[in-house]
């Protein structure tokens, strides 16, 4: 009978699982901490590691191709194109990241209880808060900040649940300065609104795999006309970070049924309250304003 246990992974999922069991020093091989890093990096972007050449994807990792072929080889694949199949098949085929999350939730071991699946989700948001805050450059971190409190225009992009996000940035950085919206704010659509940003503006873009298109098309486009382009994303090698002046990586595994948002919202709050303390006196005179307007309005009601 075969061993299947020394069969290479042909999912993501599986090669998810297969990592997870050698970090817990469950699995059949052993990789250095240098090799189980790029594993997960390949993993959290399987979509770079599916259209990417090996030399491309060595390159984005810091790595030698070598290194990435003998990964494979330990892994039990036959070369590094084999264990690409398994990105390969992930993006054409795997087309179902929701309820896949889902079925984890529902799989969730031994926790029969809604209360004891909430605290596990509160340690595994708690981990993505801490790797987040790991993984900050804090030069980049503090352009950032900079660029958010001083660029002429500042726009927010983001579909679906990052939509959510693009709203609560620019209402909390439009509360310390002028002319900040969410890209599409006067629903002209998105293409015209970016015409209208000029070298030197910035936007502000969130995606996280499965990333949206036409969140990374918007991205390119403003980068190759001056735009600064700020990326909040789930990797390094993220497909969204190639157009970004600064990207940053944020942690989003948890037993939610979609990308958890906490650990973004964190960045978010972070760099909303940087640029508050950044502008000072400024930024308190246009609150102050605010609540003027808003008392003026609130009596002749």
């Amino acid at each position: 009978m075969t061993d299947t246990t020394t069969l290479p992974p042909e999912t993501l999922s599986g090669l998810r699982q297969r990592l997870t069991d050698i970090e817990a020093g469950d699995a059949d091989i052993r990789l250095g901490k240098r090799s189980r890093h790029v594993l997960a990096l390949l993993i959290e972007a399987p979509q770079q590691a599916a259209v990417s050449t090996i030399s491309e994807l060595a390159e984005r990792l810091g790595v030698n191709a070598s290194t990435l072929s003998r990964l494979a080889q330990r892994l039990g694949y036959e070369g590094f194109s084999q264990l690409q199949d398994v990105f390969r098949r992930e993006v054409t085929e795997g087309q179902s990241f929701y309820s896949d999350q889902a079925s984890r939730l529902l799989q969730a071991n031994g926790d029969t209880q809604a209360l004891a699946r909430l605290s596990r989700l509160a340690r595994q948001e708690s981990a993505n808060m801490a790797s987040l805050l790991e993984r900050i450059d804090p030069a980049a971190f503090e352009q950032t900040v900079t660029l958010l409190a001083t660029a002429h225009r500042v726009r927010i992009h983001g579909m679906r649940q990052f939509h959510s996000l693009a709203l609560f940035m620019a209402y909390g950085l439009g509360m310390l300065r002028p002319d900040v919206a969410p890209l599409d704010a006067g629903r002209q659509g998105v293409a015209d609104a970016l015409a209208q940003l000029d070298p030197g503006d910035v936007l502000v873009v969130a995606s996280c795999f499965p990333y949206t298109p036409s969140v990374l098309a918007t991205a390119e486009v403003a980068t190759r006309h001056g735009v600064e382009v700020i990326a909040l994303t789930d990797s390094e090698s993220s497909p969204l970070a190639r157009s970004a002046r600064h990207s940053f990586a944020v942690s989003n595994h948890s037993l939610f049924y979609s990308n958890s948002m906490c650990a973004f919202m964190l960045l978010a709050q972070g760099l909303l309250s940087e640029v508050a303390s950044l502008l000072g006196e400024a930024g308190l005179a246009a609150l102050k304003h605010r609540e003027t307007m808003i008392t003026e309005l609130g009596a002749s009601l």
